[in-house]
C-alpha cells in the first residue's frame, strides 16, 4: 500500500508540475529511517525512554501486586467478614483498580510526550537538513520513501491548490 501511495504522488507531482519546465524540475528522495537509525543522538534517547519506561512498569507492578494482595486477603477471609467490612474492602479493591487503571492511561500519554519531547530536536535536525539539502541542490522535491511524505518543496515548485479549488468550484 505504500508502494502505491508512493507511486501516486511522484504521478500527482509530475502531473502538476506540467507548469514548470521538464528541465527545472528535480526529485529527490530519502530513506528517513535509515538516517534516524544512524544519528548518534538516537542510542542515547533510546535509553532515556527505555529507562523512563521501566520506571512507570516498576510503580504499575507495584501497584499490580497491592491489588493482588488486598485481592487474596478479602478472598481468603470473605467467610469471616462482616458485611460493613465486605463492603469496605470491595469498594477499596475497586478504587485501586480505578488507580491502577487512570495510571496506566496516564503513564501512555506520559510517555508519549516524553517520546516526543525527546525525538523532536533530532527530527528538526534532520528536517533542517533536508531542507537545505532541496535548497543547495536545487531539488523541486524531496519524498520520504519510507512515508511517501513530502519533505521538501523548493521554491520553483507551484502550489496548485487555488486551480483544484476553482476547478472544483470551492472557495
Amino acid at each position: 500500500m505504500k508502494k502505491l501511495t508512493q507511486v501516486f504522488l511522484l504521478i500527482a507531482l509530475l502531473s502538476l508540475s506540467g507548469f514548470a519546465s521538464a528541465q527545472s524540475l528535480k526529485i529527490g528522495y530519502i530513506d528517513s529511517n535509515e538516517i534516524m537509525g544512524m544519528m548518534p543522538e538516537k542510542d542515547t534517547i533510546e535509553l532515556k525512554l527505555q529507562n523512563f519506561e521501566k520506571q512507570l512498569e516498576t510503580e504499575l507492578r507495584a501497584m499490580a501486586n497491592e491489588y493482588q494482595t488486598k485481592l487474596g486477603d478479602y478472598q481468603n477471609n470473605l467467610a469471616t467478614m462482616s458485611n460493613l467490612i465486605r463492603q469496605s474492602k470491595e469498594k477499596e479493591l475497586t478504587n485501586l483498580q480505578t488507580r491502577i487503571q487512570e495510571f496506566q492511561q496516564s503513564a501512555d500519554v506520559e510517555y508519549g510526550d516524553k517520546r516526543n519531547e525527546l525525538l523532536t530536536p533530532l527530527i528538526d535536525k534532520v528536517k533542517k537538513a533536508i531542507d537545505d539539502v532541496g535548497k543547495e541542490n536545487n531539488y523541486t522535491y524531496i519524498i520520504d520513501s519510507a512515508t511517501g511524505v513530502l519533505l521538501h518543496i523548493g521554491a520553483n515548485a507551484e502550489n496548485v491548490t487555488p486551480l483544484v479549488k476553482k476547478k472544483l468550484g470551492l472557495k
